[in-house]
């Protein structure tokens, strides 16, 4: 597996850091874009660019298809911020890492290729750990099966933008990130689901510490563009209406019990 062209830079993880300012994150995310999209082509396909690993303080980030009423009516101090991603409104902060890969897509890899990639390593990740997961088909990101401890869960999200043939924006993995961010908003605008995290469904503090270099491991394998199989989805779900609806009920969360 080539690994030669794509580095992992990690920032705000460090012992008591609460996590990089989103707007700086994106500056950031900016910077090394135009550097990867500026950068030759490596003639043996190996991959090429960056993957910066981080945590955010809390804060909102609304993609391109987040309706009004999504939004926070009390975001609890937390910044609401419009971004250049696809999908809808989601959370990021302290205890959830945050993974931007920033690397070029080889011609035989479509976008809709590169998702699934992400999300199987994540999906793999979760396994490492103990968690089983998989995709729900209809809806994005990385899913726990409804059982008798709650609804079908989400434990990670995914929205990017490709531009120039390089990807941007990512993925971010529950940890132990406070759940109770998520009873301030839809998530992805899906009422019939709910959030959760490694440390609800473990019933112990699972650390970003702990998950970083097993996210990373599956991360350099799947973006090797090698072919991979890819595990079994669970049953397919309607993506959620876009309404304008004043309210909606609130998302389900799940928390160690």
């Amino acid at each position: 597996m080539a690994q030669s062209g794509l580095s992992v830079r990690t920032l705000g993880l460090g012992p008591g850091e609460v996590g990089l300012e989103y707007r700086e994150a994106w500056e950031l995310q900016r910077a090394v874009h135009a550097e990867v999209v500026a950068s030759p082509v490596d003639p043996s396909g190996a991959p090429t660019g960056t993957i910066l690993m981080l945590q955010h303080p809390p804060v909102f980030t609304c993609g391109k298809r987040t309706d009004a009423h999504e939004r926070p009516a009390d975001p609890g101090g937390a910044d609401v911020i419009d971004v250049d991603r696809g999908g809808k409104i989601t959370f990021h902060g302290p205890g959830q890492l945050v993974g931007y890969p920033i690397v070029r897509l080889p011609d035989h890899v479509l976008v809709v290729d590169y998702v699934r990639r992400v999300e199987e390593a994540l999906i793999g990740a979760c396994a490492d750990l103990g968690v089983a997961t998989a995709r729900v088909p209809g809806r994005s990101g990385v899913w726990l099966r409804a059982d008798d401890r709650g609804p079908e869960r989400k434990i990670a999200a995914i929205g990017l933008r490709v531009a120039g043939g390089v990807t941007m924006h990512g993925f971010s993995l529950n940890c132990d990130v406070d759940l109770d961010w998520y009873a301030r908003f839809t998530p992805c605008g899906i009422t019939d689901a709910g959030v959760t995290s490694l440390s609800a469904e473990l019933g112990r503090d699972v650390t970003i510490t702990e998950v970083l270099p097993v996210v990373e491991a599956h991360l350099r394998r799947l973006l090797a563009w090698a072919p991979y199989d890819a595990t079994p989805d669970f049953e397919a779900r309607p993506e959620p209406p876009r309404a304008s609806a004043p309210s909606l009920p609130r998302i389900e969360l799940v928390t160690p019990g």
